[in-house]
């Protein structure tokens, strides 16, 4: 086969590949098709004209997977295209590992971002801190990887050692971080009877059972005699959306505790069953830029059926559905599928949950201590000092 003919293909397989994600995008509407054909037609004579004029002969399979890089990365910063080659050795790997670090990991500014760390986790022993940057890990740039990726390369055998260089603020360069990855386990939700009938909860995840222990501890400090329940979300980033509603609806007896939608799936209500409210007591959520995923659901749902008040500092604003679409070549396409979206009506992804009030610990438990309810209370604005801060 000649060099003409194999570039032909690739340039025919790269327009059926845009037709493919034009199409998971919108389903190329009649009234959209004159536009999308136009658009895959200037994507052909663009790789026409960089095979046959460019200064040398390009490789041209690496043009395109860099160019579908680049169009799916230009969708939102969780979508991205794994080759027939990457999807395979992802697959591997994923089956394999069986160790990790302990650390929850999303993408900002286009590179690894640590949304929060488990406590006791290798992350935490090798000093990982909450907004790191992974600028690489062994020595591959995170820029040019998808998230199911990065989250791919953390994972892997108890005891091997995983190299990353770390972003952080004032620092010049990037430091070399050294972690030894381990079985990482889930800690226990904990729970405590502070002074003046304050009963305290700390959530660090929110994985399948977890509300069950909730309930448990809830129960427990009811009878110990608490009046108001504090919960403690901060850091809190992993887990399932399911039990996000499931540990919302442990507070709430009415009321709409978060939404799902997207293009092609109708938006669908996720609303509180009366059955499974267990407490009536007045409540308020601790959250931080470390809370993300299920655990904003459950802030955002106390918050906006006036249940209870968010305090703290606005959480990290993650409620994307990923879709994985296998391809005809191996290859895969990672989408973002659908929204977790508030009762208020706006995406967490676009509106991160904003506390109620600004406020620092001793303050917040001595309010807490003097209310007999929590009224809504002004915004206290953050200053630039870390004492404004949750910590």
């Amino acid at each position: 086969m000649s060099m003409k003919t194999k570039a032909a293909i690739l340039v025919t397989s790269f327009a059926v590949l845009l037709f493919v994600v034009v199409g998971s995008m919108g389903g190329v509407h009649a009234s959209s098709n004159d536009g999308s054909y136009r658009q895959l037609q200037v994507y052909s004579e663009v790789l026409s004209r960089v095979r046959s004029e460019y200064v040398e002969e390009p490789n041209i399979p690496k043009v395109t997977d860099g160019a579908l890089h680049g169009l799916l990365e230009s969708l939102d910063s969780n979508s991205s295209y794994m080759s027939a080659d990457a999807y395979k050795a992802f697959k591997t790997h994923k089956a394999e590992s069986k160790g990790g670090i302990g650390a929850v990991v999303s993408k900002r500014f286009g590179y690894a971002a640590v949304v929060a760390v488990l406590p006791g986790s290798p992350a935490e022993k090798a000093g990982i801190e909450q907004t790191d940057i992974f600028e690489s890990i062994e020595g591959q740039s995170t820029r040019e990887m998808s998230l199911p990726e990065i989250r791919n390369l953390l994972a892997g055998a108890p005891g091997s050692t995983l190299n990353v260089a770390v972003v952080r603020a004032r620092k010049a360069e990037p430091q070399k971080v050294s972690i030894t990855r381990d079985v990482v386990s889930i800690p226990p939700v904990t729970d405590k009877m502070m002074d003046d009938g304050i009963g305290y909860v700390k959530v660090e995840a929110l994985t399948k059972g977890k509300t069950q222990e909730i309930a448990a501890k809830i129960k427990s400090l009811e009878k110990s005699g608490a009046k108001k329940i504090l919960l403690d979300v901060r850091n809190c980033a992993e887990g399932d959306e399911s039990e996000g509603v499931a540990a919302a609806n442990l507070f709430l007896n009415h009321g709409t505790i978060t939404y799902l939608q997207g293009q092609k799936f109708p938006r669908e209500a996720f609303n509180a069953d009366p059955s499974k409210a267990i407490t009536s007591l007045p409540v308020a959520v601790l959250v931080n830029r470390g809370t993300s995923g299920p655990a904003e659901i459950v802030a955002a749902a106390l918050l906006e059926n006036a249940r209870g008040d968010v305090v703290g500092d606005k959480t990290f604003g993650d409620g994307s559905v990923q879709k994985t679409i296998d391809l005809p070549d191996g290859g895969a396409l990672i989408l973002w599928s659908r929204n977790t979206i508030r009762p208020a009506g706006k995406p967490f992804r676009t509106q991160q949950s904003r506390p109620t009030c600004w406020w620092p610990t001793t303050p917040t438990i001595r309010w807490l201590r003097t209310t007999k309810t929590l009224p809504p209370l002004p915004i206290r604005k953050p200053s630039p000092s870390p004492r404004w801060m949750i910590s």
